[in-house]
């Protein structure tokens, strides 16, 4: 019998050509790949790869285990929607990987719901960046995942992924209120060369963006203070130590002492909800989908709190993040390269 999680990493060469970029969209190390893909061309005794250069091709055998490999999966996604569905209730045990603001905005509210609604169904959550959550649907280690991209740092996903936008979060510069440019109404990232970072570290899209932005003022960040929670943020924001842009999804007031900025042009994430296309079949990930739709729509309606871009305090308006129509359930959208926690 042959091992489903070497065929997947066979398949990820297959998909993104080459060993490292496999080995990235499944989170894994390139070694770790490469050993899977050795026991599996010992299991056949047929050699599945042929090395050129920074690449690898499949040889024609390896192509037949691509194509087993894609008809097994569409075959276990159906067979598990068609035993869900017959029981007429979201069943069974469905994993959702988020973001930490995203948890914080709507998704905990979401995951409530679906809990009370459904006994049947047992939802677990798992925090995770999207540089790594979609890694997780793909190998089948969670079921949906809600993810965001920013305008200039397009999260990549892989063809068996089905996407539907969620809408857009706006994102401020967060400075302590002694700083200079506190007082100003509006920044650029030309203003803020040569300022101090508290930022999320490599790998995370937060960082991407951060890099990508100044990169194209011909400057790099000076990412001082590596820091992934956003309280942590807050935390060394309030004791005066660099400055940080911080989303608005899931964004607590601001303390007394730290000043959010917005920025022209705004930065922006689309937020987004992406899982395996086979698995729409099952009744538990169109209970999620639903779900997350009506909560995101709800944090994000002008009844629901808001928090005013300049202090961080409640005010009576709509909230920052701008949702996007709804598509008709079932309706599947690619993320455009346009706009982590």
């Amino acid at each position: 019998m042959l091992d489903l999680s070497r065929l997947s990493a066979l398949k990820a060469i297959a998909e993104h050509g080459s060993m490292a970029r496999a080995a990235g969209a499944l989170g894994y190390t390139p070694s770790a790949v490469s050993q899977q893909i050795a026991k599996l061309e010992r299991e056949v005794r047929t050699e599945l790869l042929e090395r050129k250069g920074s690449g690898a091709e499949l040889t024609p055998a390896a192509w037949l285990l691509v194509e087993a490999a894609d008809q097994v999966a569409a075959v276990l996604e159906r067979a598990q929607a068609r035993l869900e569905d017959s029981r007429g209730v979201p069943t069974g045990r469905l994993v959702l990987a988020a973001f930490p603001t995203a948890c914080r905005g709507f998704v905990a509210a979401a995951v409530a719901e679906l809990s009370g609604r459904y006994a049947e169904l047992d939802c677990r959550l798992v925090e995770l960046d999207p540089s790594r959550s979609t890694a997780h649907v793909v190998r089948g280690e969670a079921d949906v995942a809600v993810v965001h991209d920013w305008h200039n740092t397009p999260l990549v996903l892989p063809g068996s992924l089905s996407v539907s936008p969620l809408g857009e979060d706006v994102a401020d510069v967060v400075l302590p209120a002694g700083h200079p440019l506190a007082d100003r109404e509006t920044l650029t990232p030309s203003d803020l060369v040569g300022e101090r970072w508290i930022s999320q570290g490599p790998g995370a899209m937060c960082h991407e963006w951060l890099t990508r932005t100044f990169a194209g003022c011909g400057a790099r960040p000076d990412i001082a203070y590596q820091v992934e929670e956003h309280e942590s943020q807050v935390a060394l924001l309030a004791a005066g130590l660099g400055v940080a842009v911080l989303p608005r999804l899931g964004r607590r007031p601001l303390p007394a002492g730290i000043r959010a900025v917005p920025m022209r042009p705004a930065p922006s994430r689309q937020v987004s909800v992406t899982w395996r296309g086979q698995a729409e079949r099952r009744p538990a990930v169109r209970a999620v989908l639903d779900a997350l739709r009506r909560h995101w729509g709800a944090a994000t309606s002008p009844q629901a709190p808001s928090f005013d871009a300049e202090t961080g305090r409640p005010v009576n308006r709509a909230h920052s993040a701008n949702p996007v129509s709804a598509k008709p359930h079932g309706a599947v959208d690619t993320v455009p390269p346009a706009p982590g926690d």
